[in-house]
C-alpha cells in the first residue's frame, strides 16, 4: 500500500503543476486589470498607477510572474492581495472559521440524515416511507441553493421574522445570548446547504444499497440463516459504502473552500464570498491560493479514500 500511495503522490505532482499553470495563464490573459479601481480615482495619476503595477510585478512577463509565484507558494508564501495589500494567508484564515462553521455543519447534518434515510429507504423500497423520502430527495436535489435560500428568507425572515436574513459578521460570541444569536443567523444557510447535500447523498446511498441487495452473496448469507442486521452490517454496507466514500471524499474539500452561491445569498463572509469578490476585482494571488488549496485537498482526500477502500473491502489490495 505504501508504494501505491507514493506512486499516486508522484503522479499528483504534475497534475497540480498543470492546474496551477492553466489557472495562472487564464487569470493573466483574462480581460480586466487589478489597477482598474485606481483608474476612476482622479487623485491617482497614471504615473502612480504604473509605479504600483511595477511594485506588484505586473509589468513582468507571465512566465516570470508564474515562477515567482510558484516558488513562493512552495515555501508557504501565498503572496499579497492586490486590492487590500495584506497577506493572502491572513485573508483566508480570517474567513476559514466562518466557512468551517457554516459549510462543515451543513455537511455533517447532511451525512447524519442521508445515511440512515438512504439505507432504510433502500431496505423498504416501494413502501410509503420510500416514496416520501425519494420525493423529498428529488425536490431538494432539483431546486438550486440560490432559490431555496431566497425561499427561506421570504418565509422565515420576511413573513415569520424568525431568523435574520443577513449574516452578521461582526457578531462575537461572548455569552449565552450572543451564542443564541449566532445559532439563529446560521440556521438558514446551514439548512439550505445541508438539505441539498443530504438529497444528493441519500439518492446515492439508496442506489448503492439497492445494487448490493440483488447480489448473490446476499442471497447466500440469507440462505445460511444469518440475521438481517448481520447481513446488512457485515456484508451489504461494506460494499455499498465504497462508492459513497468516494463521493464524500471529493465533497469534503468544498467544506474548506466555502459555498459560493449560499454565502452570497446570505452574505456569509466565508472563503466562497472571498473568492467571488477576488474574481470581481481580478485579485490573482487570492484566486490562485484558494484554487490551489482546493486542488491539494482533492489530492489528499483521494488518498484518504484509497486507504478507506482497503478498510471497507479486504479484497482491495495495493500490491503494485
Amino acid at each position: 500500500m505504501t508504494r501505491y500511495l507514493i506512486n499516486r503522490f508522484l503522479i499528483s505532482i504534475p497534475t497540480l503543476i498543470a492546474i496551477s499553470i492553466v489557472v495562472f495563464a487564464i487569470l493573466a490573459l483574462a480581460p480586466g486589470d487589478p489597477m482598474g479601481e485606481f483608474a476612476t480615482n482622479p487623485s491617482i495619476t497614471a504615473e502612480v498607477r504604473e509605479n504600483i503595477r511595477r511594485s506588484l510585478g505586473l509589468d513582468q512577463p507571465i512566465y516570470i510572474r508564474y515562477f515567482k509565484w510558484a516558488w513562493a507558494f512552495i515555501q508557504g508564501d501565498m503572496g499579497y492581495s492586490f486590492t487590500s495589500r495584506s497577506p493572502v494567508i491572513g485573508l483566508i484564515l480570517q474567513r476559514l472559521s466562518t466557512t468551517l462553521w457554516i459549510v462543515g455543519s451543513a455537511y455533517i447534518l447532511a451525512v447524519l440524515f442521508a445515511l440512515p434515510l438512504g439505507i432504510i429507504s433502500a431496505l423498504k423500497r416501494y413502501t410509503i416511507f420510500d416514496q416520501v423520502v425519494t420525493t423529498f430527495a428529488f425536490i431538494w436535489f432539483s431546486l438550486p441553493p440560490f432559490f431555496t435560500g431566497l425561499l427561506f428568507i421570504i418565509i422565515f425572515s420576511v413573513q415569520l421574522n424568525w431568523f435574520p436574513f443577513i449574516y452578521n459578521s461582526t457578531l462575537e460570541v461572548t455569552n449565552f445570548q450572543s451564542f443564541i444569536e449566532q445559532i439563529k443567523q446560521s440556521i438558514m444557510p446551514i439548512c439550505v446547504l445541508g438539505l441539498y447535500q443530504a438529497a444528493v447523498l441519500m439518492r446515492f446511498v439508496r442506489s448503492s444499497i439497492l445494487e448490493q441487495l440483488n447480489q448473490d452473496y446476499v442471497t447466500t448469507a440469507h440462505a445460511k440463516g444469518l440475521p438481517n442486521f448481520i447481513v446488512l452490517n457485515r456484508h451489504i454496507l461494506r460494499n455499498a459504502l465504497i462508492p459513497v466514500v468516494t463521493l464524500i471524499a471529493l465533497d469534503i474539500p468544498a467544506i474548506f473552500t466555502g459555498a459560493l452561491i449560499t454565502e452570497q445569498v446570505f452574505r456569509v463572509p466565508g472563503i466562497g464570498a472571498l473568492l467571488i469578490d477576488s474574481i470581481n476585482r481580478n485579485d490573482t494571488p487570492v484566486i490562485m491560493a484558494i484554487t490551489m488549496i482546493y486542488a491539494i485537498l482533492i489530492v489528499i482526500f483521494n488518498f484518504v479514500a484509497d486507504i478507506l477502500y482497503g478498510v471497507l473491502d479486504p479484497r482491495v489490495k495495493y500490491t503494485k
